[in-house]
């Protein structure tokens, strides 16, 4: 027997549009005769006028906050609804936001092509082949990390101060050489196409709907974030507190990074483990917990840096700091373990099947260590790293301090 629910019996009474700049005159039969049929139309100021002529019901543009819209559209369930949203409602669109309320067998979606589609048609690039970054709204920083020499870029931006911001930062971070493309208000009768050197950068008069295609290359001394883990300690600000790039590397292997999950990173310093975990890939979480407030000051700068701004710095001592925050999948211990409570603490708070790993330098924080490995288990490892530097007119090898890591698995 097959179960009726409540959702079944209203059917799908909500229709989500995507409207390009051609309006009317992009959209099939289906989406005009849903927008004319429709009790309620929503959508931007914009999206309202592109659609005026089929608008027969009610129109309402976005309020502020827009989660006071998201309750109208849900009040309404029952009725005939649209929604009209910029190109495809499910790429960084309001369709993801309806969803997280509103039920998919509740919902049609007509989707339009999407800002980075028409822009990749329009530059005759292979948008599998291209990297895509929304910058609508969120920190310019996060497109830091894509910026690899010979990569093509398709980057969508808030406003018309978005292209001249853009041009800057690749110019600060030694990517002044790179094409810059400035697509406005595709598919509209206002597009316009303009190409420049970023270094260069002075188009004027730009339409706020745009979007940025970037021909990325590099100077000499370009900011280069290479995919591997273990980056460059000079591209860190820190003040001696850092985990150097060889243990760095053997320490980011060990927390085994999975897409989407949440690290603590207990003593932060200048932030190099979170950091690198968060650059993994754009769907991870990190918290740096660090009880200097010079340092928690520091976390911030180099993750603005590092194109990863989302990384939270949390200022405080653990355990105490601890309380409150979200469950962990991973957690690196990496100053302050030794502290009373602290290395109990995060065992309790780690999720079943998370792991915890956690690097001595000193004697006292390497007993913890070896007490914790001898009651709970896990793996011990002893890193000796020793670089070649100059002993009088000849080269010899000077040894840092060794590492102990205790990695660990909780049980299920």
């Amino acid at each position: 027997m097959v179960e009726t629910t409540s959702s079944d019996k209203i059917g799908r009474w909500l229709t989500i549009i995507g409207i390009g700049e051609d309006g009317l005159a992009g959209l099939g039969d289906e989406a005009k005769r849903a927008i004319s049929s429709a009790a309620v139309v929503f959508g931007g100021t914009r999206h309202i006028a592109l659609a005026k002529a089929a608008i027969i019901g009610k129109s309402r543009s976005w309020l502020s906050p827009f989660e006071r819209s998201v309750e109208d559209v849900v009040r309404l369930r029952g009725r005939p609804v649209v929604v009209l949203a910029s190109g495809d409602p499910f790429l960084f669109g309001v369709g993801v936001t309806l969803a997280r309320r509103i039920g998919l067998e509740e919902m049609r979606v007509i989707p339009a092509p999407s800002a980075f589609s028409l822009a990749a048609s329009r530059m005759g690039w292979a948008l599998q082949d291209t990297i895509t970054v929304s910058l609508h709204g969120r920190p310019l920083d996060l497109i830091r990390p894509h910026l690899q020499p010979g990569v093509r870029v398709i980057a969508l931006t808030s406003d018309e101060k978005g292209p001249e911001t853009l041009a800057q930062l690749l110019t600060e971070t030694g990517f002044g050489a790179s094409r810059l493309i400035v697509l406005e208000a595709l598919g509209g009768e206002r597009e316009r196409v303009t190409s420049v050197e970023a270094s260069a950068f002075a188009i004027s008069g730009i339409d706020p709907l745009n979007v940025c295609a970037i021909e990325v290359q590099a100077d000499k001394d370009a900011r280069v974030l290479t995919l591997a883990s273990g980056l460059d300690d000079a591209l860190f600000e820190h003040d001696g507190q850092l985990t150097k790039r060889e243990v760095r590397a053997l320490t980011l292997s060990a927390l085994a990074p999975r897409r989407g999950e949440l690290l603590w990173d207990i003593g932060g310093g200048s932030g190099s483990i979170s950091i690198e975990w968060m650059l993994c890939d754009p769907a991870m979480h990190a918290i740096a917990i660090e009880a200097s407030a010079e340092r928690a000051a520091r976390i911030a700068r180099n993750a603005v840096r590092f194109g990863v701004p989302y990384l939270r710095v949390v200022e405080g001592t653990a355990p105490e700091a601890l309380a409150g925050l979200p469950v962990p999948d991973a957690i690196f211990i990496g100053g302050g373990g030794s502290e009373d409570g602290v290395m109990d603490a995060t065992v309790a708070a780690l999720r079943s099947g998370g792991r915890l790993v956690a690097n001595a330098v000193t004697t006292e924080m390497e007993a913890v260590l070896l007490a914790h490995q001898s009651k709970l288990g896990g793996t011990l490892t002893r890193i000796d790293i020793a670089r070649a530097s100059p002993v009088g007119s000849m080269t010899g090898w000077k040894p840092a301090m060794p590492v102990t890591q205790w990695s660990w698995v909780k049980p299920l």
